[in-house]
């Protein structure tokens, strides 16, 4: 029977999808591991592969619809011996109304209930399959009533049976959602309705900036961790002089080589460092549980036009100072043109956000969850202080908040945690040893 290709999650965090391109047309055969389209994400666009093997029947979606919704139908594919004619009602129009010609899809029919895509994979004696995952089984001898399908409707696809050669009796596939878990929902923040907002502008010259998917993401993600991570803050000035000193010594040594020092890589390293000096604070937040984490994996906010990335830079007490400087470029720049695999913009235990470079004294950040802490940075400015031997002098000093999820890392936790970070930063030379 067809098969519908649904509209893939291809981040943890993504709920719907910008189909930007079809890789392939009606009436292409395909096999698996074919590109089929380019899906851009909240984050980044990504090539969606395909899974089973088959001709295009039918594409559902058109090339730029926004909002697609993950698991909807975007496609059909037929099986050798099928014609389009096989497409049933079942396949006609079923993704969200993008913004194709409006009365062609008939809104009157809301979109089956679907909680279809949990059917069972057997139908009475029928199992579904497609023709490769059938050729497998037959070639390594499997039975295919004894394995679960994880394709459209329970269908059972190449990856199902080369799983089951490893692991007889097929897990149960994962419920789309756990019953009685609570929902994560994308919904935007709270506040007044569009129509009560518009209302307030009536006749004020104004521009409309709908939102694409990173805006809506971050807004989400945000507001629901302002409202339920219990942050507090913890504040501290940083003397930099030594640093400055020390960092203007190894640019001259590493000129050469091509590479040059910022702050913030001696900042990455004194935080990597930090959670390594108080391991009980490189913890991350998961529910009923806290996870403590053996490497410093240092998330680094990279501001980006219409939104911000958190690259993580993975295992980054173990790395020289030229190799962070060098990761760190590389990230942000791939960040910049939406190029990162979410592989390295998720996880991580502990985030920096530095907005010294623009001016800013300090600020309170929020805390990305499910990371324990994230250190808000200002600018270095010269500043009068008192010496150990109480003589004014002048120093380049920098203003550092540490933002806490107190479920995770207790007052005392959090000031040991920063204070490891402040003696780092303080005397820069230790951090080599």
């Amino acid at each position: 029977m067809p098969t519908e290709i649904l509209m893939p999650a291809l981040s943890p965090t993504m709920e719907e999808g910008t189909l930007a391109k079809w890789l392939v047309k009606e009436g292409d055969t395909v096999t698996s591991g074919d590109l089929l389209a380019e899906i851009e994400t909240d984050k980044a666009t990504m090539e969606f592969e395909a899974v089973d093997e088959g001709v295009i029947g039918k594409i559902l979606v058109a090339e730029g619809a926004e909002g697609v919704k993950v698991n909807s139908p975007i496609a059909v594919l037929l099986e050798e011996g099928e014609s389009a004619d096989d497409i049933g009602a079942t396949a006609v129009p079923s993704p969200e109304p993008a913004s194709e010609e409006g009365s062609q899809t008939p809104a009157a029919a809301p979109p089956p209930p679907t909680a279809a895509p949990a059917a069972p994979a057997k139908d009475g004696t029928r199992i579904f399959a497609s023709p490769l995952a059938r050729r497998i089984a037959a070639d390594k001898g499997l039975d295919l009533s004894q394995i679960t399908g994880s394709g459209p409707h329970g269908r059972i696809v190449k990856a199902d049976v080369e799983t089951a050669s490893i692991q007889p009796v097929a897990a149960p596939p994962a419920a789309a959602q756990a019953p009685g878990a609570p929902a994560v929902s994308a919904a935007m923040p709270t506040g007044p309705a569009t129509d009560q907002v518009l209302k307030m502008y009536e006749g004020r010259a104004f521009e409309e900036v709908p939102l694409d998917g990173m805006r809506r993401t971050v807004a989400a993600r945000l507001t629901e961790a302002k409202q339920t991570i219990p942050h507090f803050y913890l504040r501290r000035d940083i003397r930099l002089d030594a640093l400055l000193k020390f960092r203007g010594d190894l640019n001259a040594q590493l000129d050469g080589r091509g590479v040059k020092l910022s702050v913030n890589d001696f900042i990455i390293k004194a935080c990597a460092l930090a959670l390594q000096q108080v391991p009980a604070a490189n913890a991350v937040w998961a529910g009923d549980r806290m996870l403590r984490l053996t490497p410093s994996d240092v998330a680094v906010a990279v501001a980006i036009e219409g939104g911000l990335f958190t690259p993580v830079l993975k295992d980054a007490e173990m790395k020289s100072l030229s190799a962070l400087s060098a990761e760190m470029k590389d990230l942000a720049t791939r960040a910049r043109d939406r190029k990162l695999a979410p592989h390295e913009y998720m996880g991580g235990s502990f985030a920096i956000s530095n907005l010294g470079m623009f001016g800013i004294d300090n600020f309170d950040a929020v805390i990305n969850p499910p990371h324990g802490a994230i250190l808000a940075v200002g600018a270095g400015v010269k500043k009068p202080v008192v010496g150990a031997d109480g003589e004014l002098a002048v120093a380049t000093v920098m203003s550092v908040t540490l933002s806490v999820d107190h479920r995770v890392i207790d007052g005392a936790l959090g000031a040991e945690l920063l204070q490891a970070i402040v003696d780092n930063l303080e005397n820069p030379m230790v951090m080599l040893a």
